[in-house]
């Protein structure tokens, strides 16, 4: 994980680790076949912390508010991902290990799908969503909160006027406006 977080993914190398760890060049090849292999666990170990941070965020958001927590979902995706962009690239990217044959990303990758599924479902049972596709409405936030980590990952929100000190305040209030235009309107007070 450091050397990712050090280097970026290409920075990894299984001889490189073992010199890290202080033992000889073949000794992780008994844990790590290949470089691929010790992608996946990275991937595996980066993901877990993505998890990590996403269930720590909705621990603390309210339990009757469903879209509520859907914001909190989406700031703290994006709170992780501006925070570990190296660890971000690997996990959300398809260049360095395979996605489908790691077991333990996969699943843990669908399990926050579903969570995502199961918050816009209590979220239109509440009356709180405009709309009812709620397969539109995850994969469209989804693209809200992966293109904007891209964007602050590759270096593009300061030509939009974004600072990097602003970033995360923009970031919360892109995934605000997203929430206004899926809610249900209020109805005024009688």
């Amino acid at each position: 994980m450091q050397l990712v977080g050090e280097g970026g993914p290409e920075a990894v190398s299984v001889r490189e680790a073992a010199r890290r760890a202080g033992v000889s060049p073949g000794a992780p090849f008994r844990h790590f076949p290949s470089r691929d292999a010790l992608m996946n666990a990275v991937a595996e170990e980066a993901q877990r912390r993505f998890r990590a941070e996403i269930e720590a965020a909705l621990a603390l958001a309210p339990a009757g508010d469903p879209l509520g927590r859907f914001r909190s979902l989406g700031i703290a995706y994006l709170r992780w991902a501006m925070q570990n962009p190296t660890h971000f690239e690997i996990i959300s990217s398809r260049r360095f290990f395979d996605h489908d044959r790691s077991a333990g990303v996969s699943s843990d990758n669908a399990e926050l799908i579903g969570l995502t599924e199961r918050t816009l479902a209590d979220a239109f049972a509440a009356g709180q969503l405009a709309a009812a596709d709620l397969k539109q409405i995850q994969i469209a936030g989804r693209a809200l909160v992966y293109g904007f980590a891209r964007m602050h990952i590759d270096g593009h929100l300061p030509r939009w006027g974004v600072a990097e000190v602003e970033a995360e305040a923009m970031a919360a209030a892109i995934v605000d406006l997203f929430i206004a235009g899926i809610a249900r309107p209020a109805r005024p007070a009688a």
